[in-house]
């Protein structure tokens, strides 16, 4: 199916499977994606023993790790290669011990080569573990022929 025949729901799955077949930290941290959609991306991951901390707690830096994915699913769902330019996030409350943590990440503004995006980490009770605001900014490139142009390069 050409690009041109691509709604705009088709175009976001198809950017997402794109990108994750690429992404070795996702898929090594065993993240899924939920759903995806324009300006959209759910993703989840299950706190595993070599993600806690001294403290006992999952280790913020697999919240952020978390939250940033499902902004960058979220920002590249329009084909069009898109990077993080800053982001800050609060942590709430800690996840545990085989907790299933679930980032939702929504649009707030997209505009020329920039956007916001607001990401919402929660637990399996629904209990926010995190909020994350990631500022993106629009490169050359498309997100599908990416992996195009690698494997040209790679024979």
């Amino acid at each position: 199916m050409s690009d041109s025949e691509l709604n705009p729901q088709q175009l976001a799955e198809a950017c997402a499977e794109a990108m994750f077949s690429r992404d070795g930290a996702s898929q090594g941290l065993g993240m899924r994606i939920e759903s995806v959609s324009p300006g959209r991306a759910v993703l989840s991951m299950t706190v595993r023993e070599d993600m806690v901390q001294g403290h006992g707690n999952c280790h913020g830096g697999f919240l952020f790790t978390l939250a940033d994915s499902a902004f960058a699913f979220a920002c590249n769902t329009y084909d069009e290669a898109t990077v993080a330019s800053g982001c800050s996030i609060d942590y709430l409350g800690p996840g545990q011990l085989n907790d299933v943590l679930t980032a939702t990440a929504e649009e707030r503004s997209r505009r020329g080569r920039t956007g916001i995006y607001d990401i919402t980490v929660r637990n399996q009770h629904g209990n926010e573990v995190a909020l994350f605001r990631g500022r993106s900014y629009k490169v050359r490139g498309t997100v599908r022929r990416l992996e195009d142009t690698a494997a040209g390069e790679n024979a």
